[in-house]
């Protein structure tokens, strides 16, 4: 069976790919499988499975008194993947992330998608906790994207985190990592964040998705000045439609991307949840269908809470 990178690697026509998130604690799959069931026919390249560390909630005590929680609340990204690769047969991509997890828990989470037949990965950081105001990795956790490919690539030799050595994995692990167009919040330019890019492609990863992006000619940009230090594996466009007024603001702030005002301005005149979407899928249909007369076959989708808007695009598109 080919990877997801070289199946990204060989497409040579207009292609699909989307990310899904684990649903919250305690939720059923199957709004999970509705979503997959709304977009299969498309035939998806391959789905992403978002991870998740843990977060703070705000509950009430036994006294009434309100006090910080802290816990996981969307598990089970492993087995959504496990579970979607049976029902659907497509292949899967789960994040793995150094945050919020320790190396062994790592390592045990990447035996158990080897035994489950899933070796296609996309390795990343992950979200600074709510609980610092900077990064700061698990006691025994990988501090950075790189240290988790070194991980990976470790363990594909055979090298356990005990020093046990074994034979290599059957199917060794193949991953992408992300790219920033707009750059990481953390870096200081983008030439910077382009470098430390390049180390981890160095190191093993095999193609690069973006984040979230409303410009395409930072995008372009941002693959020239990739192109221009060497990195030469697949760059695949991140899109999102907006579909909520409120992610105006939201989204600069959590995914620090910059909406255009063109953009801005229709979705400010906006009253109804519909006129949103309406602006907001009509915009991405624009991104997509001008990324693919530039030669950008495959275009990766972001569903959160917009399942329906990337049905609209992929209808307008493939």
């Amino acid at each position: 069976m080919s990877t997801v990178a070289e199946l990204i690697r060989n497409t040579d026509q207009p292609s699909f790919s989307f990310e899904l998130l684990p649903p919250l604690k305690g939720n059923s799959i199957q709004k999970v499988f509705n979503t997959i069931d709304k977009l299969k026919e498309f035939n998806p390249l391959y789905i992403n499975i978002t991870s998740h560390r843990d977060e703070v909630v705000y509950k009430p005590n036994a006294h009434g008194v309100t006090e910080p929680q802290v816990f996981r609340k969307r598990p089970g990204t492993v087995a959504v993947a496990a579970s979607i690769q049976h029902k659907y047969h497509i292949p899967v991509v789960p994040h793995m992330i150094c945050s919020g997890f320790t190396r062994s828990e790592t390592e045990y989470a990447l035996i158990d998608l080897n035994f489950l037949g899933i070796h296609d990965l996309l390795l990343l950081r992950g979200d600074c906790s709510e609980r610092h105001q900077f990064y700061k990795p698990e006691e025994g956790g990988n501090a950075y994207a790189i240290d988790l490919i070194h991980q990976v690539n470790n363990l594909n030799k055979g090298q356990f985190l005990d020093g046990t050595l074994m034979d290599p994995f059957e199917t060794p692990f193949s991953y992408g990592v992300a790219g920033y167009p707009e750059k990481h919040e953390e870096a200081p330019n983008l030439d910077s964040d382009i470098y430390w890019l390049k180390q981890k492609v160095d190191a093993g990863a095999e193609y690069i998705i973006t984040q979230m992006f409303f410009d395409n000619d930072k995008f372009v940009e941002f693959v020239k000045k990739c192109r221009e230090a060497g990195i030469t594996v697949p760059i695949v466009p991140g899109l999102k439609p907006i579909n909520i007024k409120n992610q105006l603001t939201v989204l600069p702030k959590i995914f620090h991307t910059e909406i255009p005002e063109a953009l801005a301005r229709e979705l400010r005149k906006c009253e109804t949840k519909e006129q949103v979407s309406k602006v907001g899928t009509e915009w991405t249909v624009m991104q997509a269908k001008d990324l693919v007369s530039r030669g950008f076959n495959l275009l990766h989708f972001y569903t959160m809470m917009a399942s329906q808007c990337v049905y609209d695009i992929a209808k307008e598109v493939y």
